[in-house]
């Protein structure tokens, strides 16, 4: 008989969730808060880049919009586009220059260079840089002229692309969007945002964008690209209290802006590597544990091809998906592990390229997020470099050994996120020890038996001495104890009703 730990430890709140994220920062090696240095460099910056010359175009009077999360505030990029004759379409992408206000191997770049990126928990956000540039003076925020990198890219009635081109300018937003309600309006659910709906003809600029994105998309899924439904709750708070935990949903608005950045992060490798400038990519390499990959698919009766192939790969997670969407989340963890993770590399002209598997394109760089993704920062210094036929200001070799550092830091942040994310749900749910739950069995071997309940959606251990349970199986369980500081979450199977072979 399992006999639960006690729970007599004093009800925990927002304020150890923070002491947890900022003790797991320093554990895994990134700064948790900024340098005297760095508020002395901050306490010197006047306001926003003002830079002029002919090399930087005036677009401020475009309609520039941005699309993120309700609660975002460090915005790295806007778009607009442009209906051409016979139905071809002209999309901007203008993406923050911080490189105007953060300059190599100043106090901030350093702190910046270390940690590689933001760090995001539902307590605390770790920017990577100070808040007053990543949220306001480098942020293209509503109604503020910035100065911004601008990929401006054609494309053909099919959406493929007819030619790009990368050059300054300077911007204005004209209307601050969040995806949920932006992707409501597209579904025909609710009305055009207030905001969209304040600006005359930002209704047909986003119906524009939105059926360039789905195209685009389409064309990708059509060469292999992977489509994935990861498990990454997050807490909801009210006040200090966790109120909830909730999954975030894939959907049109989110899609729009991933493809239009997929698109931009290609035709910026590619403006490099015409230009004989190295670069530094982001890769998933073939995989090699593939033949682990054709396994488990030969456990669905399906049949994968002996080498690496995408668009198999991609059929047999698309019938999945729609064959048993319940499991599908734990399907792609599996399929994501086995793939290896994404990691930075240093591409140089006429070298071999590695290309990113899972998104089925060859040339992929990252440069659509520098406030927040020190390799992006990287990116647009290459690019200004290039631009202005100024020396590059990094050397193959520091490339080299900053995809080395970025790739680890990254792994780092992701570990934190990780982390926290079980602790914010053993939170919410340490007030509710002896309730029942459903879920389905994530994870079955020698060292355990792991369940993922669906409401809340979280994920702990199954403590039993029974040996029956399957990876899949539907189950009923009781939650018998929590622990907060290691995000253990501990159930037992409910006497009545265990497991539901199905």
């Amino acid at each position: 008989m399992y006999i639960a730990p006690m729970n007599n430890h004093r009800p925990h709140q927002v304020s150890d969730l923070v002491r947890l994220a900022t003790a797991a920062m320093s554990e895994r090696g990134l700064q948790p808060e900024f340098s005297k240095a760095v508020d002395q460099q901050l306490a010197a910056i006047a306001g926003p880049g003002h830079e002029s010359g002919g090399d930087i175009r005036d677009l401020t009077s475009l309609l520039w919009c941005s699309i993120d999360n309700d609660d975002s505030r460090d915005l790295d990029q806007l778009t607009v586009c442009e209906v051409l004759p016979q139905g071809s379409v002209k999309l901007f992408v203008a993406i923050a220059d911080v490189d105007t206000l953060v300059k190599k191997g100043t106090p901030i770049d350093d702190h910046a260079r270390h940690n590689t990126t933001s760090v995001y928990t539902s307590a605390r956000i770790f920017p990577m840089l100070p808040e007053r540039l990543s949220t306001d003076l480098t942020s293209l925020n509503l109604n503020e002229d910035r100065l911004a990198m601008v990929t401006e890219m054609v494309f053909n009635p099919d959406a493929s692309l007819a030619g790009a081109t990368v050059y300054r300018a300077r911007v204005r937003s004209k209307a601050k969007l969040a995806y949920d309600s932006v992707s409501a309006w597209i579904d025909g659910k609710a009305a055009l945002p207030a905001a969209a709906a304040a600006v005359p003809g930002m209704e047909a600029q986003l119906r524009t964008q939105d059926s360039v994105a789905q195209q685009l998309r389409a064309r990708r899924r059509a060469e292999g690209s992977l489509e994935f439904k990861t498990f990454q709750p997050h807490a909801v708070f009210d006040g200090d209290t966790v109120v909830d935990i909730r999954q975030q949903e894939q959907n049109r608005a989110r899609q729009l802006i991933e493809e239009v950045m997929i698109a931009t992060n290609g035709c910026t490798a590619r403006f490099l590597a015409g230009r004989s400038v190295a670069s530094l990519r982001r890769v998933v390499r073939s995989p090699e544990r593939w033949l682990r990959i054709v396994g488990v698919a030969k456990e669905y009766g399906e049949v994968l091809p002996p080498e690496p192939d995408s668009k198999a790969l991609e059929a047999f997670l698309a019938k999945r998906r729609v064959a048993d969407p319940l499991r599908f989340p734990d399907l792609s963890l599996v399929i994501v592990k086995l793939m290896g993770r994404g990691e930075y590399v240093v591409e140089v002209p006429g070298g071999a390229p590695i290309g990113h598997f899972g998104l089925a394109v060859r040339d992929y760089t990252h440069s659509t997020a520098p406030n927040r993704r020190f390799p992006d920062l990287i990116t647009s210094r290459l690019l200004k470099a290039t631009l202005a036929n100024l020396p590059t200001p990094y050397a193959n070799a520091e490339l080299g050994e900053l995809a080395l550092h970025c790739t680890r830091q990254e792994d780092g942040a992701n570990k934190v996120e990780r982390q926290l994310r079980k602790s914010e749900a053993a939170l919410l749910l340490e007030s509710r020890i002896g309730q029942q739950f459903d879920g389905v069995v994530t994870g079955a071997s020698a060292a355990g038996v792991w369940v993922r309940v669906f409401t809340p959606p979280s994920e702990g251990k199954l403590v039993t001495t029974s040996t029956g349970f399957k990876v899949g199986d539907k189950v009923r369980v009781k939650l018998v104890s929590t622990n907060v500081e290691r995000g253990f979450i501990d159930f037992v199977p409910d006497a009545d009703r265990g497991a539901v072979r199905s």
